[in-house]
């Protein structure tokens, strides 16, 4: 059912009451079916193999903020959980209920109830014809819209660009302005993390866009807004991972409270230095109410309305891109159709056993897996005993085939890396290789003691690491893969040489038992028949033995011998643990229009170890 209006009655109260009651009816007759369900027992049989009565209820629902007002029935600028003044929303007030609500209207005046408490008398919520139902309880965090889109994009960045304005000439605020998108521009690539050649000067935001530049937006202000404002944007990124993680504990509910607290205070430097009136907004009050959501509903777990947005693009968007604009609907019906009939028919070759393997690994079971194949890939699993639940730890496969171009000797991988020491360092590999459990250590020992290798070698320009990632998006079990690059010529086009976490000291926790190292490339060689898969790496060293306090993250520099030569060394593929990513510390510097994002790493002193990358990077270096 559609309601419309000509613009003369558009704004009409009695026809925008309509209008919502009509949405709240609507809702109610929907779920209609699903009452019987709430009130009279069934018998379930779980998984576990016994038989429960159940009674079902209304879940979380989860919601924007403007579909929250419109849901509780209350004015827009006050808080559908809470009693808090519109004027004040942060100061300790009773939650909304249903009874309150219902006793309020039978004994208050509309005009009274629209003034002091931000209701609308004149609506019922379609919760009224549920039992246990409460809208008011029902409403659910909403990370897109309330962090993401609402406080990242719609607050900050907003804040800081009217802080630049304010603070310096419109002529040097744009300067600056250029030279954030320009530090945003010239961070390095890395696997799953979006690109932004323009900064973040892109006229439409989409909750994609907001999610990937937050991630790189930290290191781009520092260094022209005072810390106060750096510290604001570190603590609301603290709150935002902290909420995501798939396992909350009681520990992790501190920390949340922790990082609230601290960006309270941090972000009066917007109001004291006169950039907003109030802090009084809706979307920054509801952080208060996420412990206790996650206390009633559990860990949101990425849990929200990019969900459906996501859906909405494939059931409506490109199902309307595919018609001919000429009377859609009907198309667009008759494709999501189409769509359903294909998705049951996968479904039935499945259990069918029909799409099991591919055409190549039906090839290669056809040719009896020959000996002459080039599909083998170099296979690193270091506990293959281990269910997919359990991995923490890399496991990495060079899944490409060889590259023919490249260096095949380590003399000539030497050249092409310019490292003269590049075969004392392999003998140095071996002999740490050959004798785990000689106490001495390799570069101490004299290298007559070493073996000699150099002979054929295969160099393979990416890897795949696989580990347990949950809080992110990943494959059955929480597992989760990612490419690593040493490539001189990504896409013919330029270097990408990616960083990586290398265990160190499995001892120690997070940073402290990881160093990070760029790859130069990836090789493996036959000694002794024994497959050795390895890596050159240029080491970094961290410096101090805590995050940064502004940002929240640990800095690094590249390592140096005593005579000021890279400290690079051979290690074992088995000792790295994922990808890294690294964020120049930019500080005062402004950053030249002409630096591309594949110099970067050759052209700072200093990096940030960036923990934003994404959620798994969050939790092993915070």
């Amino acid at each position: 059912m559609l309601s419309t209006a000509t613009k003369e009655h558009a704004s009409d109260p009695k026809f925008c009451e309509f209008h919502h009651q009509l949405f709240q009816s609507s809702l109610a007759k929907i779920l209609e079916r699903l009452r019987p369900g709430m009130t009279k027992r069934e018998v379930v049989h779980f998984g576990n193999g016994h038989f429960q009565r159940v009674i079902y209820g209304l879940g979380p629902y989860i919601a924007d903020y403007e579909e929250q007002v419109l849901l509780t029935c209350i004015i827009r600028g006050w808080c559908p959980r809470c009693l808090g003044s519109r004027n004040n929303l942060d100061e300790p007030a009773s939650g909304r209920c249903h009874e309150h609500t219902e006793a309020l209207v039978e004994e208050a005046a509309l005009g009274d109830l629209w003034d002091d408490y931000g209701i609308v008398g004149d609506l019922v919520a379609f919760t009224n014809d549920y039992p246990r139902a409460d809208i008011h309880e029902l409403i659910a965090p909403d990370l897109l819209h309330q962090l993401i889109k609402g406080m990242f994009k719609d607050h900050i960045v907003d804040w800081v660009e009217k802080y630049l304005l304010q603070t310096h000439r419109k002529t040097e605020a744009n300067h600056i302005m250029d030279d954030i998108d320009q530090r945003i521009a010239a961070t390095p690539s890395f696997a799953g993390l979006w690109r932004f050649p323009q900064g973040r000067g892109f006229k439409q935001w989409t909750g994609d866009d907001s999610k990937a530049l937050m991630k790189v937006y930290l290191p781009a202000i520092e260094g022209h807004v005072p810390t106060e404002v750096v510290q604001t944007f570190h603590t609301f990124l603290e709150f935002c991972y902290l909420v995501r993680q798939d396992i909350i504990t009681e520990k992790t509910l501190n920390e949340i409270q922790n990082a609230l607290d601290r960006f309270h205070r941090y972000r009066e430097i917007f109001k004291t230095t006169e950039v907003i009136e109030t802090l009084s907004l809706p979307r920054q009050h509801s952080l208060q109410h996420y412990i206790h959501l996650i206390h009633l509903f559990g860990a949101p777990n990425g849990l929200c309305s990019s969900i459906t947005e996501s859906k909405h693009i494939k059931a409506v968007k490109e199902p309307w891109w595919q018609s001919n604009r000429y009377k859609a609907l009907s198309q667009m019906l008759v494709t999501n159709q189409c769509l359903d009939k294909l998705t049951a028919a996968r479904t039935d070759f499945t259990n069918c056993g029909m799409l099991n393997g591919t055409n190549l690994s039906t090839a290669i079971d056809a040719l009896g897996k020959s000996e002459n194949t080039t599909f083998d890939a170099l296979q690193l699993t270091p506990q293959q005993n281990r269910s997919e639940s359990q991995m923490t730890s890399l496991e990495i496969f060079c899944n490409l085939m060889p590259k023919h171009n490249r260096a095949r000797t380590v003399s000539k991988l030497a050249l092409e890396l310019s490292t003269p020491q590049l075969l004392n360092m392999l003998s140095r590999f071996l002999f740490a290789q050959l004798n785990p459990n000689d106490p001495r250590d390799p570069l101490q020992d004299p290298l007559a003691n070493c073996p000699q290798y150099n002979e054929r070698i295969h160099i393979f320009n990416s890897a795949c690491s696989r580990f347990f990632a949950p809080s992110d998006l990943s494959g059955i079990g929480g597992m989760r893969h990612e490419h690593i690059c040493a490539c001189p010529a990504w896409r013919k086009e330029y270097p990408r040489y990616n960083c990586v976490f290398v265990n160190v000291n499995p001892d120690l926790e997070g940073m402290r038992g990881m160093d990070v190292a760029q790859v130069l490339t990836f090789f493996s060689f036959t000694y002794r028949a024994e497959t050795y898969p390895c890596t050159v790496v240029q080491w970094f060293d961290t410096l101090g033995d805590l995050p940064d306090e502004n940002t929240g993250m640990w800095v690094v520099q590249p390592a140096h011998h005593a005579n000021n030569t890279p400290n690079i060394s051979v290690i074992h593929v088995d000792s790295i643990y994922r990808a890294a990513h690294l964020i120049p510390v930019y500080g005062s510097r402004f950053v030249s229009p002409n630096l591309r994002h594949y110099q970067t790493y050759d052209s700072f002193c200093k990096f940030y170890v960036n923990k934003y990358a994404d959620h798994h990077a969050f939790e092993i270096t915070s």
